[in-house]
């Protein structure tokens, strides 16, 4: 099992190099990081975007730009149309943003002529969190591109992280579905949502984990929350994936997680024909290269 985010690089090298395509990489964190990913023989990379941007800031960063294949086009939406192009032709096994707003990134992954979500398909984004206080990794979702999931979403969310723990070696992740409180409160749909998922998996209807909810955050962290709180939960104080309400909640605890305690993480869009990497533009190399290792993991 793997259980840390150093692992996921170690089980990717030595395997089959993937292929990386990367829209508009004018950004100095990206070409760092796909640097370091083709150096260390995770992959072979394709950047496009400004080639003269692109070599600029590759100078700067002191990174070899004879690493990548350089496609020139300085305008961002033929840009990443462009990388998407790589995709779809079978010149690249997955997906990178790079200098580019995340709402145009995502417009170009699910358009329906030339895009790579396939017909009936979920996007979402699916986080793999270390945190030192931790006893191993942590996947999220949805924290980033699905504004306020209804049931049917939750359960989309829920079936890609579980896919993306199996790849991490876990057989049978703990799933927590939070929310506030762990009773049912019609006025509190997360909680009526959370318990209607985990009874369809106590039946079957999802199937590779044991799922738990509605369950406050303290009880997926801590057995004596759980004791304190009379919760008998299978999931209790050994949580894998974390299922939260909405993005709100998402994005808060990730980057409470990486602001304050000092966590890493490495991220991609699930739901299209390839994984997607989506890390924010303020997002270190350091991110972005584990996001790098992720996507190739999933591939």
């Amino acid at each position: 099992m793997i259980t840390t985010l150093d692992q996921i690089v170690d089980r990717v090298k030595g395997t089959h190099i993937k292929r990386l395509s990367v829209a508009a990489a004018e950004d100095p964190h990206t070409i760092e990081a796909v640097g370091r990913a083709v150096k260390e023989k995770l992959v072979h990379a394709t950047l496009t975007g400004d080639k003269e941007a692109i070599r600029k800031v590759a100078d700067a960063a002191k990174v070899d730009t004879g690493l990548f294949e350089i496609v020139h086009e300085p305008d961002k939406a033929k840009a990443l149309s462009l990388a998407i192009g790589k995709v779809r032709s079978g010149e690249a096994d997955f997906l990178m943003k790079g200098l580019l707003d995340s709402s145009l990134y995502i417009r170009g992954i699910i358009d329906k002529e030339k895009g790579l979500l396939p017909p009936g398909k979920l996007l979402s984004h699916v986080t793999v969190l270390q945190v030192p206080a931790w006893k191993k990794l942590i996947i999220c979702g949805d924290v980033a591109v699905i504004p306020a999931p209804d049931l049917e979403a939750k359960i989309a969310i829920l079936n890609y992280a579980i896919a993306v723990a199996h790849k991490l070696g876990i057989d049978r992740p703990k799933a927590v579905l939070l929310s506030a409180v762990e009773k049912v409160n019609p006025k509190m749909p997360s909680t009526t949502e959370a318990a209607i998922i985990a009874k369809m998996a106590d039946r079957g209807q999802i199937k590779g984990a044991v799922v738990d909810g509605p369950l406050a955050l303290d009880i997926a962290f801590s057995e004596e929350s759980a004791r304190i709180k009379g919760v008998d939960s299978p999931v209790a104080g050994d949580a894998d994936i974390l299922i939260f309400p909405n993005i709100e909640s998402g994005n808060i605890f990730f980057k409470a997680s990486t602001y304050l305690a000092k966590g890493e993480l490495g991220a991609v869009v699930t739901g299209a024909t390839c994984p997607c990497v989506l890390t924010s533009r303020g997002d270190s190399d350091e991110t972005k290269f584990y996001s790098i290792a992720l996507a190739s993991l999933l591939t």
